[in-house]
């Protein structure tokens, strides 16, 4: 019997390798595919849209290409806002979603920095310098976490367009009329200590896609399958393999 099929999306500055704790434990009981965005990670010399759509494109088409129909759908931050497009486009070929420190926003209100000044500090300084701070946002031990180093050099792999382009991509897009229309069994997943994405824009998910389940994690900031990734990979697993 062939396994049922886990997309891994992955977010702003993000790349497929850092989904290397979650493939190993879920491989054996899906078939886990994760792409790289154009322009991130082993996909830094490719050109970046600067739509979430143009990213939701790229990824659809590579799980069509995979040969696959019917698929669960993870994303994480930026991947968050690509799953709710995906999941809009085809909702009958996405059995379960889980949206994953994100928001139906790509504004942020509240977050570490706005936008704007993110893409100053990327035009003066570079990708390698931006990537350092915005890398140590997303752990609650900052540049002390054990986790931190990978990060950043995969941070450091996107190239300059991507880099903004992706932050050009989030400030236009705003996905609150696609939430009430996600019929997909969803979970939202959040650390509590998130810089990026703050409480109000989980709970706003958490509101207005109907049924959905919501799990909050202590002393995890945004990158909670790096922070705690026992613990993630268990919720999951469980959320997957829960019988309706």
């Amino acid at each position: 019997m062939q396994k049922p099929a886990l997309v891994l999306v992955h977010g702003y500055l993000g790349s497929s390798l850092q989904w290397r704790k979650q493939v190993d434990f879920l491989s054996d009981s899906f078939r886990v595919i994760t792409p790289d965005l154009p322009g991130f990670g082993l996909n830094r010399t490719l050109e970046s849209p600067e739509t979430i759509r143009g990213y939701a494109r790229y990824v659809l088409a590579l799980v069509d290409k995979a040969d696959v129909h019917t698929f669960h759908l993870l994303g994480h931050s930026m991947g968050g806002m690509i799953a709710q497009e995906i999941v809009s486009w085809v909702p009958d070929r996405v059995e379960k979603l889980i949206l994953y420190g994100t928001g139906a926003c790509g504004t942020m209100p509240g977050r570490f920095e706005t936008i704007q000044v993110s893409k100053t500090r990327l035009s003066t300084h570079g990708v390698k310098h931006c990537a350092q701070r915005i890398s140590a946002s997303w752990f609650v031990q900052g540049v002390d976490s054990p986790a931190y180093r990978d990060t950043l050099c995969m941070a450091e792999q996107a190239s300059l367009h991507a880099a903004i382009a992706g932050l050009t991509a989030m400030e236009q897009w705003c996905g609150r009329d696609l939430l009430g229309k996600i019929t997909s069994k969803t979970m939202i997943l959040w650390g509590q200590e998130d810089r990026s994405y703050r409480w109000p824009t989980t709970k706003e998910l958490y509101d207005k896609i109907a049924g959905a389940t919501l799990c909050q994690v202590a002393a995890c900031s945004h990158a909670v399958h790096l922070e705690n990734p026992q613990l993630f990979n268990s919720m999951v697993s469980t959320f997957l393999n829960a019988v309706a």
